[in-house]
């Protein structure tokens, strides 16, 4: 745990804050419902904080798992890489996380202005940017599409997924956020390039020199 402390503090502490708060929120109705995005509220100027909050909390427990699953295996490695980047490492992934969970929800604050029932949670906006910025680092780490037992490169796991989540979002009959997703992703490409500009180059050579 310490090494976690010292290494990666600010991954650790949203790591944390996140599986305590939402652990609070499955027993405390109250809680549940003031930190849920509602964009008919944020669009009128109200509840703004649920921007940040609703990545806090999660439907259920697997929701909950996946999630932190996903962010356990790549936000603690991505944020050793800003670390060994920059001297700003560690808050330039604070803000890389913080920046994309507010615009991951910026899709349904516009599809669903007006829409008082509608209300999301969870962070997988966030994760999702956490995820593509660690691809722009490690284009070829192979990664797993489940359930095909076969591992891919990371590269074409994020074209696979954008392309899923841009059918997802007009064709799905689910209760999946997939703008959240989708845009999600895109900020964490977005800010990545602009705080390492030079990225883009490291990206094309390590797929040229892979392929």
């Amino acid at each position: 745990m310490e090494e976690f402390i010292t290494q990666t503090p600010v991954a650790t502490i949203i790591f944390l804050i996140t599986i305590i708060t939402s652990l609070f929120a499955f027993s405390n109705a109250e809680v549940y419902g003031k930190f849920m995005l509602h964009p008919y509220s944020v669009n009128r100027g109200s509840r703004i904080y649920s921007l940040i909050t609703s990545g806090l909390i999660h439907r259920d427990w697997m929701h909950l798992l996946m999630n932190m699953l996903s962010y356990f295996f790549f936000a603690f490695p991505l944020e050793r890489t800003f670390a060994s980047a920059s001297s700003w490492g560690h808050i330039q992934f604070g803000m890389l996380y913080v920046v994309s969970l507010i615009l991951s929800d910026m899709g349904s604050i516009i599809k669903h202005k007006n829409d008082f029932w509608y209300n999301s949670l969870g962070a997988s906006g966030a994760v999702c940017a956490v995820v593509f910025s660690y691809i722009l680092f490690y284009p070829l780490t192979k990664m797993l599409i489940l359930p095909i037992p076969i591992p891919i490169p990371a590269v074409l796991y994020g074209f696979l997924f954008l392309g899923y989540c841009m059918y997802a979002t007009n064709h799905a009959q689910d209760s999946i956020n997939h703008d959240a997703h989708f845009l999600g992703a895109i900020a964490g490409v977005l800010i990545t390039i602009i705080l390492y500009p030079s990225i883009v180059g490291y990206f094309i050579s390590q797929l040229m020199g892979g392929f």
